[in-house]
């Protein structure tokens, strides 16, 4: 048994608006909406966008980056974005480093990234980006959760390649979690698998229960060891969305 990966969630003021600028800045369509949940379809995975009255109150601890092809395409993506409602935005970075931190209309931190070979032809989301205390271990959690094997690690980052699309990757970062997620990963066991045995074995590599108001819902809500929020989906038994 396996979950897969599914979707990053990002929790939104206004998911319609929020959602039209990721797809016009991704090139990528919308492909599902309802009142709850607004999609934006990658390879991969989905990015949702959900209605939330809560504000945004730290520096999130899951950010994607995007990938160029050159020093010229990424100065055309930063600009791009920037014509969308981006804005420049600083989380430390300093003045020297390759890549360009941004911030998209509500506040949520993205890099784009220079050309690297690693990346190249991979769509327009290079990789997801995890804020970790340890980032070996995180991998080794993630990996477990997701299916994917780590495949490349340093001192202070490790990586999980997609079978298609976007990489899903940790590095180490002293910050600490004050508040819940405003982005978060879901997962799904494939179809035919047991939910329950699924979280069952995820507690047992290391996840704890988590509550962040979800009620009765469909899903399970986990928290991995760092303390990221994450749901565990039903197996998808059908190509229509019915409380997934």
């Amino acid at each position: 048994m396996a979950t897969r990966l599914d979707n990053v969630v990002v929790d939104a003021a206004d998911p319609v608006a929020l959602a039209g600028f990721w797809s016009a800045a991704l090139g990528v369509p919308i492909t599902y909406q309802d009142e709850n949940e607004v999609d934006v379809g990658l390879p991969g995975f989905d990015l949702c966008f959900v209605p939330v009255s809560e504000p945004k109150v730290e520096q999130n601890r899951v950010h994607l980056d995007l990938a160029s092809e050159s020093a010229q395409d990424q100065a055309a993506i930063v600009d791009r974005l920037l014509g969308l409602g981006a804005r420049h935005a600083d989380v430390g970075q300093g003045p020297d480093v390759p890549w360009v931190v941004l911030a998209d209309p509500e506040g949520n931190e993205l890099c784009v990234l220079e050309q690297r070979d690693e990346y190249s032809g991979i769509g327009p989301v290079a990789a997801v980006v995890v804020a970790a205390h340890d980032s070996l271990a995180m991998a080794r959690f993630w990996a477990e959760a997701t299916g994917r094997p780590m495949t490349r690690s340093g001192p202070n980052w490790a990586s999980l390649p997609g079978e298609a699309g976007a990489w899903l990757e940790f590095i180490d970062s002293p910050a600490t979690k004050t508040a819940k997620n405003r982005v978060h990963l879901d997962v799904r066991p494939l179809p035919g698998d047991d939910p329950a045995a699924d979280v069952s074995r995820l507690l047992a590599a290391g996840a704890v229960p988590a509550d962040v108001g979800q009620g009765d819902s469909p899903w399970t809500v986990l928290a991995d060891p760092d303390g990221n929020e994450f749901c565990v989906l039903r197996p998808r038994r059908t190509s229509i969305r019915t409380g997934d």
